[in-house]
């Protein structure tokens, strides 16, 4: 990259991260200027709890208006990722999303600047009824996604192709997944995230603590159901079944990668609520078909209520307990789906996933180990968006930490369990 243009995104996130919030927007207000060629006149960052490896806020320029503005950030991308923000893309192909009036996809300098809107994000709207136990209102929200869900699918399926492995290796939805199991010097699976996370480290799973070369190779017993592959099992499995190269034979699909519901604004100025998405930043033309809507079936589901962006509240609101019996982990816990997950998990079972499944059946498409990659792409997404480690600078605690590891447990084994029925479920013989 040219000396003259220097990361100014990518400093921002890090005095974010220092909590130099005013150096922050100070960095944000120069780059502002320089991808709308308009000074900016006040600039306020958001701190909020979906900001995990990202800056979101609002800016106001010296024209008079006032704009939301998104950021994200991986390490490593200036290796590994070629496109950003291609909302152009999902646009024409009928899937709604919000296209920005400004776009930046240099590396450590990619923002995204929107008119600002008066919606609030799905992800908000999720929150205000779980913190309420208003379930009395989640109807409109409920039915929201599944309209959604079916919208998205439609718009998928056309896309569906059988891709070429240079065309499936150039996708950068592979930060999301296979690029934070590697880095040089390390096995394939224990890379990456996973060893500036989890390896050499210590765990304080509620009173015990394991070292990483226990914890790692223990099976799980969690809520009485057996789970038979331990941690380094899965991380290695995943760097070996994620692998791009190895999941360029089962169909690709132009996909957003990322919708998670703190990319989704809730639109109700319409005769009925409309779900439209924006940041983009993984969107492609040769997403794998398998990986698609991963994110967005982890983030919106199982990462609530609370425990991954909230770990205190989560302290407070479950229970945990934990034993070692040789080579198990007893894990208990008091967690569960909320009505309002479990009626996104069923739309997103019934109105996305399978129908997906049964085309690449029909195409002769779908791998026969697809619940494999499926569970593992899911396993991921906890473990390596944040450090779920207590005490980490994720700020995880003894109970989240807890609970986070035995809904990737869940997600990444088989086990005589709800999820696994789920799953089952997804391939039916018409």
């Amino acid at each position: 990259m040219d000396e003259a243009r220097p990361p100014l995104a990518a400093e921002a996130r890090r005095l974010t991260q220092q909590g130099q919030w005013e150096q922050a927007r100070e960095k944000l207000s120069q780059l502002i200027a320089e991808v709308t060629g308009v000074n900016t006149a006040a600039l306020e960052i958001n701190r909020d709890q979906y900001s995990l490896n990202s800056l979101n806020g609002r800016v106001s320029l010296v024209d008079g208006r006032t704009l939301f503005f998104k950021y994200h950030h991986e390490e490593g991308e200036e290796q590994t990722i070629q496109e950003y923000y291609r909302a152009e893309l999902l646009r024409d192909h009928g899937f709604e999303v919000d296209v920005p009036a400004y776009a930046c996809g240099e590396p450590g300098r990619q923002i995204l600047l929107y008119p600002l809107r008066d919606d609030q994000r799905l992800a908000d709207v999720c929150r205000e009824i779980e913190t309420a136990a208003a379930w009395q209102q989640i109807e409109p929200i409920v039915a929201a996604q599944r309209r959604a869900d079916q919208a998205i699918i439609a718009h998928t399926l056309p896309t569906l192709r059988m891709g070429t492995s240079a065309e499936v290796e150039a996708e950068s939805i592979h930060q999301l997944f296979w690029n934070r199991l590697v880095s040089p010097g390390h096995d394939v699976g224990l890379g990456g995230r996973v060893a500036s996370f989890y390896v050499d480290q210590t765990f304080t799973l509620g009173e015990m603590q394991l070292d990483w070369p226990t914890l790692s190779r223990l099976h799980w017993r969690v809520n009485g159901v057996a789970y038979q592959q331990s941690l380094r099992d899965l991380f290695l499995a995943a760097g070996r079944v994620l692998a791009p190269a190895a999941l360029a034979r089962h169909g690709v699909v132009v996909a957003h990668g990322d919708a998670h519901n703190a990319n989704v604004w809730y639109e109700t100025h319409h005769p009925q609520p409309k779900l439209v998405s924006f940041d983009p930043a993984f969107a492609g033309s040769s997403i794998p078909a398998l990986l698609a809507e991963i994110k967005a079936t982890f983030h919106n589901i199982f990462a609530h209520p609370c425990w991954l962006y909230e770990p205190a509240d989560a302290a407070q609101r479950y229970q945990v307990s934990v034993r070692r019996d040789g080579d198990t982990l007893e894990v208990n816990h008091n967690w569960e789906l909320s009505p309002l997950r479990a009626a996104f998990l069923q739309s997103k079972g019934e109105l996305y996933w399978q129908p997906l499944l049964a085309e690449l059946k029909k195409q002769g498409w779908l791998p026969a180990n697809w619940q494999q990659i499926m569970r593992l792409a899911l396993f991921c997404c906890p473990t390596l968006v944040m450090n779920l480690r207590a005490g980490s600078a994720s700020h995880h605690n003894p109970t989240s930490s807890v609970v986070g590891f035995s809904i990737a447990m869940m997600l990444g084994c088989g086990g005589d369990d709800d999820f696994s029925q789920w799953l089952d479920d997804l391939l039916t013989e018409n």
